[in-house]
């Protein structure tokens, strides 16, 4: 039960920005976007499946305290998640693909040091994170698309 906690504790506050900033699907649907992009309801459905991912890899290494033996790992945790958390916020609140596209940048790069500083403290917790790179990636692409079809 306590280990079921304490993933749970790690795995909530990654569905934050989705419940606080909801998705505006009217201002997603008038957007100009390629002929890649996924339909609205897989957004959730990845994302889901991401931060349960996420929460488990986080969990992998705060369980060994593997974490205190590279003091990086924390801040680009951080990082990553408030990059990742603000999207929703730049996006769908304040509709500007242009921020929203900096942001998706910086969740890039920044779950591609989460990927390396976790792959130096426990290898399957960084294979957990392989799904989320791709993901952004991904991401990355369909925003630069639907901020230079929507100039």
């Amino acid at each position: 039960m306590k280990k079921i906690f304490k993933f749970l504790l790690i795995a909530l506050p990654w569905f934050i920005g989705g419940l606080i900033f909801r998705s505006d699907t009217i201002f997603y649907k008038s957007l100009n976007k390629p002929s890649f992009a996924p339909p609205s309801i897989v957004f959730p459905i990845v994302w889901t499946i991401l931060y349960i991912l996420i929460a488990i890899s986080i969990y992998l290494i705060y369980k060994d305290n593997s974490y205190k033996d590279t003091p990086s790992y924390n801040k680009t945790l951080l990082i990553n998640y408030f990059s990742n958390q603000i999207f929703s916020f730049l996006f769908f609140t304040i509709k500007s693909p242009f921020l929203a596209l900096i942001d998706t940048i910086v969740v890039l790069i920044s779950s591609l040091f989460l990927y390396y500083e976790s792959k130096e403290l426990n290898k399957t917790s960084a294979k957990l994170l392989i799904p989320y790179i791709i993901w952004n990636g991904f991401a990355t692409i369909l925003i630069i698309s639907i901020f230079f079809m929507n100039l």
